[in-house]
């Protein structure tokens, strides 16, 4: 599949087999197949959730942002490998650390740098911001299936 950046949700859904609710990817400004993304997540006002967390301060919370980071990370490991739709398995996040709070109507850049890519198992160093100041940060890993029937589910979830 020929993807020219920056590219936008149908390309996304196109590569990603997430659908809404939970597609935490606005738009990939960058992509060097295999190698890093540069992708942004436009964080709603009205997203349901802030109404329980926090209702009177509402913050997104850092397992979104990892899950975003990680949707970013396969979108780049995904194209590299021409396997559009193929299901990613997070099997592991290292050293994550929170350091500023999204909040609603922030712009996410979401950046990742592709560390170890193997037929089993892909490594990303990743990193979260708005506007230039680091949210998250971490090392997230992998495991990429043709589908939940693949068997590659199973491999995961004996680590």
């Amino acid at each position: 599949m020929e993807i020219t950046y920056p590219c936008g949700r149908e390309q996304i859904e196109a590569v990603l087999p997430h659908r809404d609710p939970f597609v935490w990817v606005s738009r990939v400004l960058e992509c060097q197949p295999g190698v890093s993304v540069t992708a942004e997540l436009d964080v709603p006002a009205d997203l349901p959730l802030f109404a329980g967390h926090f209702p009177d301060y509402p913050v997104l919370p850092g397992v979104i942002i990892m899950e975003a980071l990680a949707q970013a990370a396969s979108f780049s490991l995904l194209v590299e490998r021409g396997a559009e739709g193929a299901i990613g398995f997070l099997a592991g996040i290292d050293n994550a650390k929170f350091r500023q709070q999204v909040r609603p109507g922030d712009t996410v850049t979401l950046e990742a740098r592709i560390v170890k890519s193997s037929r089993r198992l892909c490594v990303a160093e990743v990193t979260a911001s708005v506007e230039g100041r680091v949210c998250a940060t971490a090392t997230q890993k992998y495991i990429l299936a043709q589908g939940a029937n693949s068997g590659a589910m199973a491999d995961a979830s004996q680590r």
